[in-house]
């Protein structure tokens, strides 16, 4: 199996033709930005929101089908991109604990999660093939560090270089 990074939806920025989904590790510092089309932007948008939609927009349909057949979603993994096109599968479970993958773009991939509650991954793979960009770092782990460096002794960074005594760096 390879290995797999959570992710969570960090933010999503729209225009009139293009929107553009942040997708944040969950641990650790990377955010994985996947270009999405405004409609799928907007069906993400409208159930993260919390508001409800009139009547079912095609992803609650689809869902609503998922359960009313007694599955679940399991999880979605992005894949792979390919020629800057990102890949995607819904990883389902039937009602025997049986688990299948379902090929499906990204954006169509989280908008049925966000309305299932299922975690989002990427196969650590992925990062090596992408753009990504790094998480902004907080004030509080700005001041944490500043306490680390005040606390810290040479001795604990001497302690923590692995140099064999008598070699030069050169």
């Amino acid at each position: 199996m390879k290995k797999e990074v959570e992710l969570k939806i960090y933010s999503i920025a729209t225009s009139m033709t293009e929107s553009i989904i942040f997708l944040d590790e969950e641990k650790g510092i990377r955010i994985l930005p996947i270009w999405i089309g405004p409609m799928e932007a907007q069906a993400i948008a409208i159930k993260m929101s919390g508001y409800p939609s009139p009547r079912p927009m095609t992803h609650d349909l689809l869902y609503s089908i998922i359960k009313k057949i007694g599955y679940s979603i399991e999880k979605i993994v992005i894949t792979d991109m390919i020629e800057n096109t990102y890949y995607a599968t819904i990883n389902i479970k039937n009602a025997k604990n049986e688990t299948f993958e379902i090929d499906s773009r990204p954006s169509d991939a989280i908008a049925i999660a966000v309305r299932a509650g299922a975690p989002i991954y990427a196969r650590e793979e992925l990062f090596l093939k992408t753009q990504f960009l790094t998480k902004p770092i907080t004030s509080d782990e700005v001041k944490k560090f500043k306490e680390n460096l005040k606390n810290l002794k040479p001795e604990d960074i001497i302690r923590g270089i692995d140099i064999d005594k008598g070699e030069k760096d050169e």
